[in-house]
Protein backbone atom coordinates (compact mmCIF):
# COMPACT_ATOMS: atom_id res chain seq x y z
CA UNK A 1 0.00 0.00 0.00
CA UNK A 2 1.38 3.17 -0.90
CA UNK A 3 1.03 6.27 1.72
CA UNK A 4 0.91 10.00 1.81
CA UNK A 5 1.51 12.54 3.79
CA UNK A 6 -0.98 15.15 4.41
CA UNK A 7 0.56 18.85 3.94
CA UNK A 8 3.57 18.88 6.19
CA UNK A 9 1.98 16.69 9.26
CA UNK A 10 2.99 13.68 10.79
CA UNK A 11 -0.39 11.58 9.05
CA UNK A 12 0.57 9.14 6.85
CA UNK A 13 -2.45 8.01 4.90
CA UNK A 14 -3.53 5.75 1.96
CA UNK A 15 -4.48 7.36 -1.30
CA UNK A 16 -7.94 6.54 -0.57
CA UNK A 17 -10.27 7.54 2.31
CA UNK A 18 -13.83 6.08 3.82
CA UNK A 19 -16.50 8.96 3.86
CA UNK A 20 -19.29 8.33 5.89
CA UNK A 21 -21.20 10.61 5.48
CA UNK A 22 -24.43 8.15 4.89
CA UNK A 23 -24.00 6.35 7.79
CA UNK A 24 -27.51 6.47 10.04
CA UNK A 25 -29.45 7.42 6.97
CA UNK A 26 -28.85 5.48 3.51
CA UNK A 27 -26.81 2.77 5.54
CA UNK A 28 -27.77 1.32 8.73
CA UNK A 29 -25.43 0.43 11.66
CA UNK A 30 -24.85 -3.11 10.03
CA UNK A 31 -24.08 -2.01 6.78
CA UNK A 32 -22.05 1.06 7.88
CA UNK A 33 -20.04 -2.02 9.77
CA UNK A 34 -19.56 -3.96 6.72
CA UNK A 35 -18.43 -0.92 4.86
CA UNK A 36 -15.95 0.09 7.43
CA UNK A 37 -14.77 -3.77 7.54
CA UNK A 38 -13.82 -3.78 3.89
CA UNK A 39 -12.33 -0.89 3.84
CA UNK A 40 -10.12 -1.51 6.88
CA UNK A 41 -9.40 -5.13 5.24
CA UNK A 42 -7.94 -3.15 1.80
CA UNK A 43 -5.76 -1.77 4.15
CA UNK A 44 -7.34 1.97 4.41
CA UNK A 45 -6.34 3.59 7.69
CA UNK A 46 -8.13 7.36 7.03
CA UNK A 47 -11.40 7.46 7.89
CA UNK A 48 -13.68 10.96 7.46
CA UNK A 49 -16.74 11.96 8.86
CA UNK A 50 -18.62 15.02 11.39
CA UNK A 51 -20.59 16.12 13.23
CA UNK A 52 -23.57 17.39 10.94
CA UNK A 53 -23.38 13.74 9.41
CA UNK A 54 -25.46 11.92 8.30
CA UNK A 55 -26.71 13.69 4.89
CA UNK A 56 -29.22 14.80 4.47
CA UNK A 57 -28.60 16.72 7.63
CA UNK A 58 -31.77 17.09 10.22
CA UNK A 59 -32.12 17.91 13.64
CA UNK A 60 -33.23 14.47 14.52
CA UNK A 61 -30.47 12.57 12.78
CA UNK A 62 -27.62 14.79 13.26
CA UNK A 63 -24.49 13.04 15.05
CA UNK A 64 -25.55 9.67 14.51
CA UNK A 65 -22.69 8.99 11.97
CA UNK A 66 -19.92 9.92 15.05
CA UNK A 67 -21.88 7.19 17.30
CA UNK A 68 -21.95 4.25 14.87
CA UNK A 69 -18.25 5.12 13.51
CA UNK A 70 -17.20 5.25 17.10
CA UNK A 71 -18.63 1.65 17.99
CA UNK A 72 -16.98 1.00 15.09
CA UNK A 73 -13.77 2.06 16.27
CA UNK A 74 -13.84 0.08 19.28
CA UNK A 75 -13.25 -2.87 17.27
CA UNK A 76 -9.40 -1.66 16.10
CA UNK A 77 -6.21 -0.63 17.37
CA UNK A 78 -7.16 3.52 17.62
CA UNK A 79 -3.55 4.13 16.66
CA UNK A 80 -4.29 2.16 13.54
CA UNK A 81 -6.04 4.73 12.43
CA UNK A 82 -6.11 8.07 11.20
CA UNK A 83 -9.72 9.70 12.07
CA UNK A 84 -10.86 12.92 10.74
CA UNK A 85 -14.14 15.00 11.41
CA UNK A 86 -15.45 18.46 11.10
CA UNK A 87 -16.99 21.54 13.79
CA UNK A 88 -20.07 22.85 11.55
CA UNK A 89 -19.94 25.90 9.44
CA UNK A 90 -21.38 29.38 10.47
CA UNK A 91 -25.00 29.73 10.34
CA UNK A 92 -24.42 33.00 8.33
CA UNK A 93 -23.27 30.84 5.33
CA UNK A 94 -25.48 29.29 2.47
CA UNK A 95 -26.22 26.28 4.52
CA UNK A 96 -28.11 26.69 8.62
CA UNK A 97 -26.47 23.27 9.90
CA UNK A 98 -28.96 21.84 12.06
CA UNK A 99 -26.82 21.92 15.32
CA UNK A 100 -26.58 24.11 18.59
CA UNK A 101 -30.23 25.37 16.83
CA UNK A 102 -28.99 26.86 13.59
CA UNK A 103 -26.62 29.34 15.86
CA UNK A 104 -23.25 27.78 14.95
CA UNK A 105 -20.28 30.50 14.35
CA UNK A 106 -16.01 29.00 13.87
CA UNK A 107 -15.68 30.82 17.25
CA UNK A 108 -14.17 29.47 20.67
CA UNK A 109 -17.43 28.75 21.78
CA UNK A 110 -18.80 26.58 19.32
CA UNK A 111 -15.57 25.44 18.30
CA UNK A 112 -15.10 23.87 22.13
CA UNK A 113 -18.27 22.52 22.40
CA UNK A 114 -18.44 21.06 19.04
CA UNK A 115 -14.62 18.87 19.81
CA UNK A 116 -16.05 17.46 23.04
CA UNK A 117 -19.33 16.60 21.41
CA UNK A 118 -17.12 14.72 18.80
CA UNK A 119 -14.66 13.56 20.98
CA UNK A 120 -17.73 11.63 23.04
CA UNK A 121 -19.51 10.35 20.29
CA UNK A 122 -16.40 8.89 18.34
CA UNK A 123 -15.21 7.13 22.22
CA UNK A 124 -11.73 8.73 21.53
CA UNK A 125 -9.54 11.91 23.52
CA UNK A 126 -7.97 12.38 20.28
CA UNK A 127 -8.80 13.05 16.49
CA UNK A 128 -5.91 13.19 14.13
CA UNK A 129 -7.40 15.98 11.71
CA UNK A 130 -9.92 18.29 13.05
CA UNK A 131 -11.53 20.02 10.17
CA UNK A 132 -13.45 23.42 9.46
CA UNK A 133 -16.59 22.16 7.14
CA UNK A 134 -17.32 25.45 5.62
CA UNK A 135 -15.80 28.93 6.28
CA UNK A 136 -17.63 31.81 8.59
CA UNK A 137 -17.70 35.11 7.02
CA UNK A 138 -18.41 36.86 9.89
CA UNK A 139 -15.77 35.85 13.00
CA UNK A 140 -12.67 37.06 11.92
CA UNK A 141 -10.18 34.57 10.95
CA UNK A 142 -8.12 35.24 13.86
CA UNK A 143 -10.55 34.11 16.10
CA UNK A 144 -11.06 31.21 14.49
CA UNK A 145 -7.48 29.93 14.23
CA UNK A 146 -6.58 30.91 18.05
CA UNK A 147 -9.82 28.68 19.20
CA UNK A 148 -8.22 26.03 16.62
CA UNK A 149 -4.81 26.38 17.72
CA UNK A 150 -5.99 26.03 21.42
CA UNK A 151 -7.18 21.97 20.83
CA UNK A 152 -4.21 21.24 19.42
CA UNK A 153 -1.97 22.62 22.52
CA UNK A 154 -4.64 20.98 25.11
CA UNK A 155 -4.07 17.66 22.70
CA UNK A 156 -7.29 16.91 21.64
CA UNK A 157 -6.10 17.05 17.93
CA UNK A 158 -3.49 16.39 16.61
CA UNK A 159 -3.52 18.80 12.53
CA UNK A 160 -6.26 20.93 11.61
CA UNK A 161 -7.80 21.44 8.24
CA UNK A 162 -10.48 23.04 6.19
CA UNK A 163 -12.93 22.57 3.67
CA UNK A 164 -15.26 24.38 1.25
CA UNK A 165 -12.74 27.31 1.57
CA UNK A 166 -11.47 29.84 -1.34
CA UNK A 167 -8.11 29.90 -2.33
CA UNK A 168 -8.22 33.66 0.16
CA UNK A 169 -9.84 32.06 2.81
CA UNK A 170 -6.56 29.20 3.13
CA UNK A 171 -3.90 31.63 2.57
CA UNK A 172 -5.34 34.35 4.82
CA UNK A 173 -5.81 31.68 7.85
CA UNK A 174 -2.44 30.42 7.39
CA UNK A 175 -0.77 33.02 6.85
CA UNK A 176 -2.00 34.33 10.59
CA UNK A 177 -1.32 31.33 11.63
CA UNK A 178 2.26 32.06 10.56
CA UNK A 179 2.02 35.37 12.23
CA UNK A 180 1.09 34.93 15.61
CA UNK A 181 2.60 31.00 15.98
CA UNK A 182 -0.77 29.14 15.85
CA UNK A 183 -1.51 25.35 14.19
CA UNK A 184 -1.60 26.24 10.18
CA UNK A 185 -4.38 24.07 8.05
CA UNK A 186 -2.48 21.03 6.74
CA UNK A 187 -5.36 20.23 4.44
CA UNK A 188 -8.20 21.49 2.68
CA UNK A 189 -11.21 19.38 1.83
CA UNK A 190 -12.97 20.46 -1.71
CA UNK A 191 -15.18 18.92 -4.29
CA UNK A 192 -12.86 18.01 -7.11
CA UNK A 193 -13.84 15.41 -9.76
CA UNK A 194 -13.93 15.29 -13.43
CA UNK A 195 -17.33 16.97 -13.44
CA UNK A 196 -15.75 19.48 -11.16
CA UNK A 197 -12.20 20.72 -11.64
CA UNK A 198 -12.24 24.52 -10.57
CA UNK A 199 -9.96 23.66 -8.04
CA UNK A 200 -7.35 23.85 -10.81
CA UNK A 201 -8.00 27.20 -11.63
CA UNK A 202 -6.32 28.92 -8.46
CA UNK A 203 -5.87 26.79 -5.56
CA UNK A 204 -4.10 24.07 -6.84
CA UNK A 205 -1.06 26.79 -6.89
CA UNK A 206 -1.81 27.72 -3.78
CA UNK A 207 -1.89 23.87 -2.55
CA UNK A 208 1.89 23.28 -4.35
CA UNK A 209 3.02 26.25 -3.00
CA UNK A 210 2.05 26.40 1.21
CA UNK A 211 2.59 22.71 1.21
CA UNK A 212 -1.46 22.30 1.86
CA UNK A 213 -3.27 19.12 0.82
CA UNK A 214 -6.17 18.55 -0.96
CA UNK A 215 -8.79 15.63 0.24
CA UNK A 216 -11.04 15.48 -2.29
CA UNK A 217 -14.78 14.70 -2.14
CA UNK A 218 -17.27 13.80 -4.55
CA UNK A 219 -14.60 12.10 -6.95
CA UNK A 220 -17.67 10.71 -8.82
CA UNK A 221 -19.44 13.51 -8.83
CA UNK A 222 -21.77 12.25 -6.05
CA UNK A 223 -22.54 8.88 -8.00
CA UNK A 224 -23.10 10.94 -11.60
CA UNK A 225 -20.19 9.61 -13.44
CA UNK A 226 -21.41 6.00 -12.66
CA UNK A 227 -23.56 6.22 -15.13
CA UNK A 228 -26.89 5.99 -13.66
CA UNK A 229 -28.00 9.41 -14.12
CA UNK A 230 -27.88 8.67 -17.55
CA UNK A 231 -31.41 7.63 -18.28
CA UNK A 232 -34.31 9.39 -19.69
CA UNK A 233 -35.42 9.78 -15.86
CA UNK A 234 -33.99 11.10 -12.84
CA UNK A 235 -34.02 7.48 -11.13
CA UNK A 236 -35.23 7.25 -7.56
CA UNK A 237 -33.69 5.10 -4.22
CA UNK A 238 -30.48 7.66 -4.91
CA UNK A 239 -29.02 10.78 -3.54
CA UNK A 240 -30.23 13.23 -6.38
CA UNK A 241 -32.99 10.73 -6.91
CA UNK A 242 -34.17 11.82 -3.52
CA UNK A 243 -33.10 15.73 -3.81
CA UNK A 244 -34.52 15.65 -7.16
CA UNK A 245 -38.30 14.52 -5.98
CA UNK A 246 -37.84 16.18 -2.70
CA UNK A 247 -40.11 19.31 -1.34
CA UNK A 248 -37.24 21.26 -0.59
CA UNK A 249 -36.29 23.67 -2.88
CA UNK A 250 -32.34 23.42 -1.77
CA UNK A 251 -32.40 19.78 -2.18
CA UNK A 252 -33.58 20.13 -5.83
CA UNK A 253 -31.24 22.67 -6.88
CA UNK A 254 -28.49 20.93 -5.49
CA UNK A 255 -29.82 17.32 -7.47
CA UNK A 256 -29.86 20.22 -10.89
CA UNK A 257 -26.40 21.38 -9.88
CA UNK A 258 -25.04 17.72 -10.27
CA UNK A 259 -27.55 16.57 -12.66
CA UNK A 260 -27.91 18.31 -15.62
CA UNK A 261 -27.79 18.41 -19.40
CA UNK A 262 -24.06 19.09 -18.88
CA UNK A 263 -22.98 16.88 -16.41
CA UNK A 264 -24.73 14.00 -17.85
CA UNK A 265 -23.09 14.82 -21.59
CA UNK A 266 -19.59 14.87 -20.25
CA UNK A 267 -20.39 11.66 -18.14
CA UNK A 268 -21.38 10.07 -21.31
CA UNK A 269 -17.82 10.65 -23.22
CA UNK A 270 -16.32 9.63 -19.53
CA UNK A 271 -18.27 6.37 -19.73
CA UNK A 272 -16.86 5.77 -23.49
CA UNK A 273 -13.14 6.15 -22.25
CA UNK A 274 -13.36 3.69 -19.00
CA UNK A 275 -15.11 1.15 -21.43
CA UNK A 276 -12.28 1.58 -23.44
CA UNK A 277 -9.89 1.71 -21.15
CA UNK A 278 -11.03 -1.29 -19.67
CA UNK A 279 -12.30 -0.10 -16.64
CA UNK A 280 -15.54 0.84 -14.71
CA UNK A 281 -16.23 4.68 -15.05
CA UNK A 282 -15.73 4.66 -11.02
CA UNK A 283 -12.72 3.01 -11.13
CA UNK A 284 -11.04 6.06 -14.03
CA UNK A 285 -12.81 8.87 -12.02
CA UNK A 286 -11.63 7.59 -8.36
CA UNK A 287 -8.16 7.00 -10.57
CA UNK A 288 -8.11 10.50 -11.69
CA UNK A 289 -8.81 12.33 -8.90
CA UNK A 290 -5.48 10.58 -7.00
CA UNK A 291 -3.41 11.78 -10.01
CA UNK A 292 -2.25 15.14 -8.84
CA UNK A 293 0.80 15.99 -6.66
CA UNK A 294 -1.10 18.26 -4.61
CA UNK A 295 -4.10 15.37 -3.36
CA UNK A 296 -3.16 13.51 -0.30
CA UNK A 297 -5.88 11.11 -0.24
CA UNK A 298 -9.17 11.08 -2.56
CA UNK A 299 -12.56 10.57 -0.09
CA UNK A 300 -15.28 8.28 -1.68
CA UNK A 301 -18.20 6.84 0.23
CA UNK A 302 -20.83 4.19 -0.12
CA UNK A 303 -24.52 3.27 0.71
CA UNK A 304 -23.42 -0.59 0.73
CA UNK A 305 -19.89 -2.89 0.96
CA UNK A 306 -20.63 -4.22 -2.10
CA UNK A 307 -20.60 -0.41 -4.06
CA UNK A 308 -16.71 -0.20 -2.52
CA UNK A 309 -15.26 -2.60 -4.70
CA UNK A 310 -14.73 -0.11 -8.14
CA UNK A 311 -13.65 2.65 -5.95
CA UNK A 312 -11.13 0.74 -4.42
CA UNK A 313 -9.85 -0.94 -7.38
CA UNK A 314 -8.50 2.28 -8.27
CA UNK A 315 -5.92 1.59 -5.62
CA UNK A 316 -4.58 -0.64 -8.28
CA UNK A 317 -5.15 1.50 -11.05
CA UNK A 318 -1.98 4.20 -13.28
CA UNK A 319 -4.20 5.83 -15.87
CA UNK A 320 -1.88 6.69 -19.03
CA UNK A 321 -1.12 9.77 -20.31
CA UNK A 322 -3.36 9.02 -22.84
CA UNK A 323 -6.23 8.88 -20.94
CA UNK A 324 -5.62 11.48 -19.04
CA UNK A 325 -5.66 13.01 -22.12
CA UNK A 326 -9.19 12.11 -23.42
CA UNK A 327 -10.48 13.35 -19.89
CA UNK A 328 -8.82 16.49 -20.62
CA UNK A 329 -10.14 16.92 -24.15
CA UNK A 330 -13.92 16.19 -22.24
CA UNK A 331 -13.36 19.07 -19.87
CA UNK A 332 -12.35 21.24 -22.84
CA UNK A 333 -15.64 20.41 -24.86
CA UNK A 334 -17.39 20.85 -21.85
CA UNK A 335 -16.03 22.93 -18.99
CA UNK A 336 -17.63 23.43 -16.15
CA UNK A 337 -21.00 21.58 -16.52
CA UNK A 338 -21.49 21.80 -12.26
CA UNK A 339 -21.29 25.72 -12.58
Amino acid sequence: MEYRYIGKSGLRVTPICMGTMSFGSWSDKKESFKILDTAFDRGINFFDTAEVYPVPPNAETVGVTEKIFGEWIQTKPRDSLIVATKVAGAAAGWFVPPVRHGMTAIDRFHIETAIEGSLRRLGTDYIDLYQVHWPDPIVPIEESMDALDRLVQAGKVRYLGTSNETTYGLTKANTIASYEGYAKFQSIQNNFSLLHRRFLDELADACRKENVSLLPYSPIGGGVLSGKYNVPEVPKGCRFGDYHYHDNPRQRAMADRFVNEGTLAATAKYLEIAKEAGMSPVTLATAWSMNFDFVASTIIGARTAAQLEESLAALDVTLSDEVMKQCDEVHKLIPYPMG
